[in-house]
């Protein structure tokens, strides 16, 4: 295997060869993959993907009407063969005022070199402009003031049209913000609020998750729940256990479909089907009857005492099909958004229920896009003054 050394920082690494490094990475390859396919180390793969936050670069390139280094070579071997103008267009299928102009800006028939007319065209083709964040100190400090309170790129991008609805300056997309967080050359934001963002990471890494279902007695599928299942009927909640550091804890968590609430349930000791119902029981009668309709759960052990869940609460459970969690897809995404407070690396044991409790307030004051960025708890409170 070819093994290619290039400087500290990457410095000499042809453009193909960083491209070929986040092609490999993006269709799913390793870093162990990459480094032997492209010759690379996995220390010099980390170096590029540093530099540019793990996000692929939008890679430079030429239009199609724009001249190549090969037709630029036709017009200096043309040139030193006498060939006219219009002879030297015609011969790599431009037009005369093409080959005029590239001519007159590189030194005459006498002095054009390609070498020197490539190398002086892709140089005047960098139009560096500063970052909107930069130039915008109002702006700057909002998105700050958003990430700070642990906000998605994509909450402070939408909440800025809602706030500032006449006033195109205070807009930001989510993609200009990711990449003045991850992109090191840009140097917008310190690198520490990246910790505020959910993942935590300094990267974007692929994600992979997989589901274990179990088979529960007695259980109702969730084709038979009632209802339409357009969110359009409130009080309908997803349920599931998230789990900790080796999979030693666990707390629950409760979503409400139409609005997003969330409730979580606190699971110190252990996560057996009768502790996790007889919480559940507790948590969910603190809602309006209004909105206490139906629970949809997983085929997860944890619920196979879900029918005296029904009995203590009037409320029936409903599984979902086995590897299937997109049937309950409110809950998965929740689930995701709560691993920036519940790490999987971590103990989740020694949350206590009040710990849970600020959590979900805080992720239920949080604007969501898929409310046109109402947060979930006004919504809800939205809901239960029509229902009631």
């Amino acid at each position: 295997m070819v093994r290619y050394r290039y400087g500290g920082r990457g410095h000499g690494m042809p453009q193909s060869v960083k491209r070929e490094i986040f092609d490999r990475l993006v269709d799913g390859e390793t870093w162990v993959q990459v480094s032997i396919h492209v010759g690379v180390s996995q220390a010099t793969i980390a170096r590029v993907m540093n530099a540019f936050g793990g996000l692929p670069p939008r890679w430079r390139g030429r239009r199609s009407s724009q001249l190549t280094f090969e037709e630029r070579e036709e017009i200096s071997r043309g040139c030193v063969a006498g060939l006219s103008v219009t002879a030297i267009a015609e011969l790599i299928g431009k037009h005369k005022s093409t080959i005029s102009r590239e001519l007159k800006a590189n030194g005459g028939r006498d002095g054009y070199r390609a070498v020197t007319a490539e190398q002086r065209a892709w140089t005047l083709a960098r139009r560096p402009k500063l970052s909107k964040l930069l130039t915008c100190e109002r702006l700057r400090a909002f998105v700050i003031a958003g990430l700070l309170e642990d906000w998605s790129p994509e909450q402070i991008s939408g909440t800025l049209v809602l706030e500032f609805p006449d006033d195109a300056e205070m807009r930001v997309s989510p993609e200009t913000i990711y990449q003045s967080l991850f992109v090191q050359a840009k140097g917008v934001f310190r690198r520490e609020l990246c910790a505020h963002l959910r993942s935590g990471r300094t990267l974007r890494q692929p994600r992979t998750r997989s589901t274990v279902t179990r088979p529960i007695k007695g259980m109702v599928n969730i084709s038979e729940r009632p209802g339409p299942d357009d969110r359009s009927v409130p009080g309908d909640w997803e349920g599931d256990l998230i789990i900790g550091r080796n999979g030693k804890s666990a707390t629950g968590t409760l979503v409400e479909r139409t609005s997003r609430l969330v409730m979580l349930l606190a699971l110190p000791d252990n996560r057996r089907a009768e502790t996790v119902s007889g919480g559940l029981a507790e948590l969910i009668q603190r809602l309006p009857e209004s909105m206490r309709r139906s629970l949809t759960w997983d085929q997860g052990s944890e619920m196979a005492d879900h029918v005296n869940f029904t009995i203590a609460t009037d409320i029936k459970v409903y599984f979902c099909d086995p590897h299937s969690p997109w049937q309950r897809g409110t809950n998965e995404n929740t689930n995701g958004l709560l691993r920036q407070y519940l790490p999987k690396s971590t103990d989740l044991s020694i949350h206590t229920q009040a710990d849970l409790d600020a959590i979900a307030d805080k992720l239920n004051r949080r604007p969501r896009k898929t409310l046109g960025f109402m947060t979930p708890l006004a919504a809800f409170n939205k809901l239960v003054a029509t229902t009631a």
